[in-house]
């Protein structure tokens, strides 16, 4: 059988035990040109809790009754004569959060089990890795001696961010929640600076921290935080709007920036990015950055828990900010 997380209600606020439904159905046959990927991981992450709404967005919404919308890597397990993909190829793409997917290869990607760990290709070398590439190297435009402000700096885009800007010889600030969190963006992933907001008044500390204020402020989170980044733009400041995740769970009463006169002063930009805008370019991003992986460069950390039982627990530590790095749910069952 194949278990599979249906979502059945859209959510007000957090999701709560009647948004999804397990349910164990038949493994699909692959049709005519079709293979049977069965998974290993799946990747969770902010903007699934914005798929999950109705209305315009860059993204269709996930329609109810549909499997939960997400990443997956799996391995090929049966073909039906696929031209292309055969058994124990590796692929990833959007398969969902079940345990097997039908699917003709559509905007799927073999990738090399034996190059890195397959959670890999759903962080660093995946989506995230690629938001924060393209994010920081294409929207936020950094140069050499930039001082760059990223919130989330801990988290699967975050951490990546900062470490290319690290890379690039920027001057490097990281905000997170937590002395732990703090600790390994300093000390782990090499940054200059951190900033607790869990403890410490965060207009004062992006003073502290960025006092000749910021080239580059990097969005993971919106509300309060990008306010305070605004107060501190230079100038022609570039400010990349990558995600809000202080704001998703929260459809009353949305906080917007109140401190947004500081780009007209500053003649700077404030622009959001989708990492689907760069599909093309996805190749390029994962040779450079798995170079940086292979040299030392840049660290990729992967959170995993285990079983698709626990899925809505483990997601929601995305909102709880109980984790570090790219968070991965193991979906197969070890026989």
């Amino acid at each position: 059988m194949n278990k599979q997380i249906i979502f059945k209600k859209r959510p007000e606020g957090l999701p709560d035990d009647h948004t999804w439904e397990l349910q164990s159905n038949p493994i699909p046959e692959p049709a005519e040109g079709e293979v049977l990927i069965q998974h290993h991981y799946i990747s969770l992450d902010p903007a699934m809790r914005g798929w999950m709404n109705e209305g315009k967005s860059y993204i269709e919404p996930i329609a109810i009754d549909d499997v939960m919308r997400a990443g997956a890597i799996g391995k090929v397990i049966k073909t039906n004569n696929h031209p292309t993909i055969k058994e124990g190829d590796f692929l990833t793409g959007w398969g969902g959060v079940q345990q097997y997917a039908a699917t003709d290869g559509s905007n799927w990607r073999k990738v090399a089990p034996d190059l890195v760990p397959l959670p890999m290709y759903i962080g660093t070398l995946g989506m995230p890795g690629m938001t924060a590439y393209f994010g920081i190297l294409e929207v936020g435009k950094i140069k050499e001696d930039d001082t760059v402000l990223v919130s989330g700096g801990a988290g699967a885009v975050g951490s990546i961010v900062g470490q290319i800007a690290k890379i690039k010889g920027c001057n490097v600030i990281g905000i997170a929640g937590g002395a732990d969190k703090c600790s390994y963006m300093l000390n782990e992933l090499g940054f200059d600076g951190v900033i607790d907001y869990k403890s410490e008044n965060i207009q004062d500390a992006i003073h502290r921290e960025c006092p000749d204020g910021i080239d580059v402020y990097f969005d993971n989170v919106g509300g309060e935080i990008l306010d305070a980044a605004l107060s501190k733009l230079r100038m022609h400041a570039r400010v990349v709007l990558c995600g809000a995740i202080s704001q998703y769970n929260d459809k009353e009463n949305i906080k917007g920036p109140d401190n947004y006169l500081s780009l007209l002063i500053n003649r700077a930009t404030m622009q959001g990015m989708i990492v689907m805008d760069y599909t093309n370019d996805f190749e390029k991003a994962a040779i450079e950055m798995g170079g940086w992986l292979a040299t030392g460069k840049l660290k990729s950390r992967e959170d995993i828990y285990d079983g698709i039982e626990n899925f809505r627990d483990t997601f929601l530590r995305l909102f709880s900010g109980d984790k570090k790095g790219k968070l991965v749910l193991k979906v197969l069952e070890e026989e």
